[in-house]
């Protein structure tokens, strides 16, 4: 298992494209099908960098830092799940998509993708959700702490300990939480608008019990009247959002192909990310729902 990140001589300049009258930093590489990768709360696109980089051989392959995070100016619509979602179609129209397009989310990421497909189904080929937002109250207590407004800008600001501490928790194996990461994290954290931000979205998409139940279960029960195809993992190790709800996931879509990462945390996508990127070509290729081992047992589909 590798623990290398791209690295940073060869990383790719940012391009940015304005969606909406604001600046959004976006990477677009390699032919053929669309792919869009969408990251996490507090997140950037270069959480997809090695993935990016294997997709774009075989796909036309976006990574967008949403708004507000990396790159991207802030939007000034509420930081809701369907405004993000508008944001994901308002993008697409801009770079020239026009036909279905694979979106893999993580996280915050993943129920964009869901709430996007739930609007715009025509518009999505299939879903890849990386331990994504929306299957279970569960959540991480520092991001419940920050419904409370004047106690999560203190938790907010920037510090290498901070940082450091934030990146640690998104992964298993420490190694992963490298010194580059770190020092990236606390780069975002320190602009002008990062912790507004992080407050706005945590506000209107939890509270200090958790993920609201309101937008979670009227996401869900528009996703179960969907017939797309769609794929789940999760990290049986994850501390952001556990991997009980993956058993969530399989109850209410039963249709989805799921897997469970074993010793892996928050992302796969970064600490499987071969795994991981097999498992969606293998996915893409068949088309439909099917039955995923996990590391030798057996999952419902």
């Amino acid at each position: 298992m590798s623990t290398t990140e791209p690295a940073s001589s060869a990383r790719p300049r940012p391009r940015h494209v304005t969606v909406a009258g604001r600046r959004v930093c976006h990477r677009v590489d390699g032919d053929g099908p669309p792919v869009v990768l969408l990251h996490g709360i507090g997140r950037t696109m270069r959480d997809f960098d090695d993935l990016h980089e294997r997709l774009a051989q075989r796909f036309r392959v976006h990574s967008v830092d949403l708004p507000g995070y990396g790159g991207s100016l802030p939007m000034t619509a509420p930081y809701t799940l369907p405004e993000l979602a508008g944001f994901v179609g308002r993008y697409l129209d801009v770079v020239g998509v026009d036909r279905p397009a694979h979106l893999v989310g993580n996280s915050l990421g993943g129920a964009v993708a869901m709430q996007f497909a739930a609007t715009e189904p025509a518009r999505v080929a299939s879903l890849g959700l990386i331990t994504p937002a929306g299957f279970g109250s569960e959540v991480t207590i520092l991001l419940r702490l920050l419904a409370l407004r004047p106690f999560g800008r203190l938790l907010l600001r920037p510090s290498r300990w901070s940082a450091r501490r934030a990146e640690r928790a998104l992964f298993h194996d420490p190694a992963f939480a490298t010194a580059e990461r770190i020092a990236y994290a606390l780069e975002i954290a320190r602009q002008p608008h990062a912790a507004r931000v992080m407050l706005e979205t945590a506000h209107n998409l939890g509270t200090l019990r958790g993920v609201s139940p309101q937008w979670r279960e009227d996401l869900l029960a528009r996703m179960e009247k969907l017939d797309l195809p769609t794929l789940i993992v999760w990290g049986d190790r994850d501390l952001i959002l556990p991997a009980t709800h993956l058993e969530a996931a399989r109850a209410r879509l039963p249709r989805a192909r799921t897997h469970l990462f074993r010793d892996c945390g928050h992302m796969p996508q970064i600490e499987r990310t071969e795994e991981f990127h097999r498992m969606l070509l293998d996915f893409w290729e068949e088309g439909s729902p099917a039955e995923v081992p996990v590391d030798g047992d057996a999952v419902r589909s």
